[in-house]
């Protein structure tokens, strides 16, 4: 197998996740940006789709948290990814591939653990008044005599 993957291959999220080739989408179109005569004529920008909604690649549990996550991304439940940076279309399909699969990680992760508080211990509290305490006495030998606090 090639190091680069395959624009035609089902998208690899995770090990449990494995988008089939057949439920994406993609359409192209014109790239803005320099590239010289062939930019007005050659379809290099790529938009690649996933229909989050109604995949049947994404376990229900997954599916839920990713449309959660994503609510602000979907249209009409439909995920879209665009890649234009690569002068060559092969380039841009690739990159759009690389993007959805990361876009997917990240939202169907599994939530972060919840911080549990704690308290500082009585060490770390007092060496904390030390120090203060240690500035605040520089700070003093520094400053000009008679300009002292007069209250």
């Amino acid at each position: 197998m090639s190091p680069r993957p395959d624009v035609t291959e089902d998208l690899v999220v995770s090990a449990r996740v494995v988008v089939p080739a057949a439920e994406l989408l993609e359409r192209f179109s014109r790239s803005s940006g320099p590239g010289g005569q062939g930019v007005n004529t050659a379809d290099s920008r790529v938009e690649l789709s996933l229909d989050v909604a109604g995949t049947t690649s994404l376990p229900p549990d997954l599916r839920a948290r990713a449309l959660d996550r994503l609510g602000p991304r979907l249209v009409d439940g439909v995920l879209t990814v665009v890649a234009a940076e690569h002068r060559r279309q092969l380039d841009n399909r690739r990159a759009a591939r690389r993007r959805l699969a990361q876009v997917l990680r990240e939202a169907t992760a599994p939530p972060a653990r919840r911080r549990r508080p704690t308290r500082p211990t009585r060490a770390s509290v007092e060496r904390r008044l030390r120090g203060k305490e240690q500035r605040a006495r520089l700070k003093r030998t520094r400053r000009r005599p008679g300009s002292g606090d007069q209250t």
